[in-house]
């Protein structure tokens, strides 16, 4: 009995072992590429997949996005100023053919492939352009390399630009520049404000020459302003005109 069983055991453990090489169980986010005698024949799962030993392989891709980190990047701008960037990635395989019979490793592919098109989209704009229009440059840099890895079965969901790092030196030199802008604002300000002050004021001036009961007015108000103040002294102008006037009324006054 036991010669028997010594006899059918290794019979049994090759059996195990077929059936476990024979059967594969891929999840939900899994494809399995599967090879025939070394050539492409299906693309299977998810779920319980069964293969012929020694004669079927399979490989297995994940169909998650991914997030690719981009390493830091010495990058020369379009006006000559050095800065190191680096950016994340955000993509997926739609194609699990492609991404394993196309190309030898895509996640070293996309990696390179990311790096050189960082070099190259932000070497064509200029510092201020780089940190203020992050939007647009990432959305160049991801329709660039969506294009360039549809090949590969990937897709590029997203690139976001994590830091833009400059000098000391030109830091310095771009808030010199920044601090020299709103200068230049605040003189045109204070110009367009004096313009449109010497405007009103010409107005008024044309109005009054029209009207001269309204200049001797504006004297009159002007002497009740400075009387409220405390002054020794007041020297002030006073048209004869309004002299002649007031005694006019003084008389009327007193005749009533």
């Amino acid at each position: 009995m036991f010669g028997n069983i010594a006899f059918y055991l290794p019979i049994i453990l090759i059996g195990i072992l077929f059936l476990a090489s024979a059967i594969k169980v891929l999840r939900e986010y899994e494809r399995g590429v599967v090879f025939t005698l070394g050539r492409y024949t299906s693309t299977k799962g998810p779920g319980l997949i069964i293969l012929i030993p020694v004669i079927q392989q399979i490989v297995r891709v994940d169909l998650r996005t991914r997030v690719l980190d981009v390493p830091t990047q010495d990058v020369i701008s379009h006006d000559n100023v050095s800065v190191r960037v680096n950016a994340v990635i955000y993509f997926r395989v739609l194609d699990p053919e492609k991404s394993i019979i196309q190309v030898e490793d895509f996640m070293q592919a996309t990696s390179e492939l990311a790096q050189t098109t960082l070099r190259s989209v932000l070497g064509k704009h200029e510092l201020d352009e780089m940190l203020a229009e992050r939007d647009k440059l990432n959305a160049d840099i991801q329709a660039i390399l969506d294009t360039q890895t549809d090949a590969w079965g990937i897709k590029v969901a997203n690139v976001e630009i994590k830091h833009v790092d400059i000098d000391e030196s030109m830091i310095r030199a771009i808030a010199r520049q920044a601090e020299a802008e709103r200068e230049r604002r605040a003189k045109i300000i204070n110009a367009e404000g004096e313009q449109q002050a010497a405007q009103k004021l010409l107005e008024a001036a044309e109005i009054l020459s029209r009207q001269p009961e309204a200049m001797q007015l504006r004297y009159l108000g002007t002497l009740n302003t400075i009387a409220g103040e405390k002054n020794s002294t007041i020297v002030f102008p006073f048209p004869v005109e309004v002299g002649k006037m007031l005694a006019r009324f003084d008389e009327n006054a007193k005749k009533d």
